[in-house]
């Protein structure tokens, strides 16, 4: 990876704690726990080095970087940027959530369920779209700062650089769909918390979608509390399984059933001392050892919670490809696998499965499972790598072509919420947490499939 940019919301705000709009206005200021998020973020990013730091000016996320800078120890300077002020929300600004409710009821229940329609109108009567407006502020920020980077980009022979941009919770989901190529109907699918870390990977060999990979979305691990909190709906977890051999020496493994290895199995543990204070309901995997004995280690914390195994979650078939070396495919498939790496959804694995056929049937398990949980249930699910990329790629708007996009990393964790219910538009809340295993960049195994 040649870019790597971490992005992090200011902490709580005054506004935050009184439930109030604050959009672009600067009428609010870090609270005192908003100032012990920032130290606790600078704390959890000491050992990144960053190439450079921008900033919102408005004060409760120039705060947040000055705290967080401080602590993190480099000793460098932000630069502020009129690129990564909040979303436009002035009509509305300084009312309660409750008031705007009661006055703005059509407005607001419009932004609830599809911002990028909302129409609101200034002082001097003109009107505009608040959301589709932050959109473009947010694709000419990626620009910018694309462009200013592009050396390091175009250069992935040398170690990554990385940079820290410091904002708010709307011009951050903004800027991740940007980066990511998705629309604005995108926005209400992804979660940014409070002095949440959030990191992604930009290259030029990068095969994601437009060269950018999402490592991590909303960690909140730093802050004391393992996940997000949980609102309205049912929730699911899902994890890739630990380690095995064949991860770590980068053999295609797919249906071949290889076990956990000794840090797989600590991986494991870990997962299931960080999910501990989690309630969970019950558990799912796939049939094969190595997402099992992940399930199992996790479960450990929550005795008589049901395990069911399906077989709708095994890995992709790699057919002929399984318990191969890389070097070994290449020999003997170099231009199926040239297609794999940059088209992958274009590939029929001699002898096994395409990513569509997993898509079709682990999307199908995941739904049957999603659609089956009480509003107040937590579910586990714990699978593979194509496997959790294919749902998560479908959760994001992204399609089975784009699985390069998604990192996951063995033992990691991505939580997913159903606020409307199981036929509503699902959010994701967090994705990849790796925290547990050791820091806040995922440092598992990059083996094969």
């Amino acid at each position: 990876m040649s870019l790597r940019i971490v992005l992090v919301r200011h902490g709580l705000s005054s506004f935050n704690l009184e439930h109030r709009i604050q959009g672009r206005d600067d009428l609010s200021n870090l609270t005192g726990i908003g100032q012990s998020q920032a130290r606790a973020c600078g704390a959890a990013l000491g050992d990144l080095v960053f190439e450079a730091v921008y900033s919102s000016p408005l004060r409760r996320a120039a705060d947040t970087t000055r705290l967080l800078l401080a602590e993190q120890g480099q000793g460098l300077q932000a630069e502020f940027d009129e690129g990564l002020l909040e979303i436009d929300l002035a009509p509305w600004s300084g009312l309660l959530r409750q008031e705007l409710r009661e006055r703005f009821a059509d407005q607001e229940l419009q932004w609830r369920q599809a911002p990028e329609r909302l129409e609101l109108q200034r002082a001097d009567g003109s009107t505009y779209r608040p959301l589709p407006e932050l959109m473009r502020q947010a694709d000419q920020f990626r620009r910018q700062l694309l462009e200013r980077h592009a050396a390091a980009i175009n250069n992935d022979q040398d170690p990554p650089h990385t940079v820290l941009v410091v904002a708010h919770n709307a011009i951050l989901r903004c800027l991740l769909l940007a980066l990511l190529d998705l629309p604005i109907s995108g926005f209400r699918r992804l979660r940014v918390d409070n002095c949440s870390i959030s990191v992604l990977n930009v290259g030029r060999s990068n095969v994601g979608r437009s060269g950018v990979q999402v490592e991590l979305v909303n960690g909140l691990a730093h802050l004391g509390e393992p996940l997000p909190i949980k609102g309205d709906g049912a929730r699911l977890l899902l994890v890739r399984h630990g380690e095995t051999d064949w991860n770590r020496e980068g053999r295609f493994q797919g249906q071949i059933d290889i076990p956990l290895n000794a840090t797989g199995r600590c991986q494991a543990e870990a997962a299931g001392r960080f999910l501990a204070p989690v309630t969970i309901n019950r558990a799912y995997t796939s049939c094969m050892a190595r997402p099992r004995q992940t399930a199992e280690a996790i479960l450990a914390s929550h005795p008589g919670v049901p395990l069911t195994s399906s077989a709708g979650l095994v890995e992709i078939g790699h057919g002929l490809w399984e318990g191969r070396l890389e070097q070994d495919i290449a020999a003997g498939w170099p231009e199926l696998l040239a297609n794999w790496k940059r088209a992958p959804h274009t590939v029929q694995m001699p002898e096994g499965e395409t990513l569509q056929e997993v898509s079709e049937r682990s999307l199908g398990t995941w739904q049957r499972i999603a659609a089956s949980l009480d509003s107040s249930e937590t579910a586990l699910v714990v699978a593979h790598d194509a496997v959790n990329k294919t749902i998560l790629c479908d959760l994001l708007g992204l399609g089975p072509a784009d699985i390069w996009a998604i990192k996951q990393g063995n033992g990691g964790v991505s939580v997913i919420d159903y606020p409307e219910g199981a036929a509503g538009r699902p959010v994701v809340a967090a994705l990849n947490l790796t925290q547990h295993l050791g820091g806040v960049l995922d440092r598992t195994a990059a083996g094969a499939l």
